[in-house]
């Protein structure tokens, strides 16, 4: 049998049938023993890994998904919902350099926020500008040139995002045709995703995905 078709035949005992959410561990494959206490807290307590147990930007954060995608591509662990979509369609949990630093790739920053490393260089990496910056940035690779890219995106008018209103989302969705935006290179791939990292980003939400 495949082992994928254990896992997700394994019941998470909360009246799913295979909780909809949180990562489950396909225990006939792997040992319990082997895996981070973080992620160990995620699969126990039913809680998808978008709902963090470590601070955003922590060490242990970029741990605990380097660690899932690494069981998840090995067929050891069940993800769905924005999960699967993180670990699929981002890099999260990996670094790279760039202009010497060693940045991680698909994690947003505000621009306020500076990275411990980019304060070392001078000029700071991401250092806030005026004029033409943006609300926030994230680091990327660039699948077709292997680069690291810096992309900026969010508005810079002081207009609040609208991310609790269903009408709003659906209206910009709509507008900015989100369930097409691809390519992660883009600014419009991350403004059309800002919802799912609200959290991370101090923002007020109960609503995660798409817009």
């Amino acid at each position: 049998m495949d082992s994928k078709e254990i896992i997700k035949g394994k019941s998470c005992n909360c009246g799913c049938g295979g909780c909809a959410k949180a990562p489950i561990l396909n225990e006939q494959l792997v040992a319990r023993t082997g895996l981070s206490e973080g992620l160990l807290y995620h699969i126990d307590n039913k809680k998808p890994l978008t709902e963090h147990l470590f601070r955003a930007g922590s060490q242990k954060y970029f741990d605990l998904w380097k660690e899932a995608r690494i069981l998840y591509s090995r067929d050891l662990l069940e993800v769905k919902g924005d999960d699967l979509d993180v670990l699929m369609e981002t890099d999260l949990g990996h670094f790279e350099l760039f202009n010497d630093v060693q940045v991680p790739l698909d994690f947003i920053f505000e621009e306020q926020e500076l990275n411990e490393a980019e304060k070392k260089k001078d000029p700071p990496i991401g250092k806030p500008k005026r004029g033409g910056s943006k609300k926030f940035y994230v680091y990327v690779r660039d699948p077709r040139t292997k680069k690291i890219k810096k992309i900026s995106f969010g508005d810079t008018s002081g207009l609040s995002a609208k991310i609790n209103n269903s009408k709003a989302r659906a209206a910009f969705s709509k507008r900015h045709d989100c369930p097409n935006k691809k390519d992660r290179t883009k600014a419009s791939y991350w403004s059309c995703r800002l919802p799912r990292y609200a959290k991370l980003l101090g923002l007020k939400s109960n609503f995660s995905g798409f817009w």
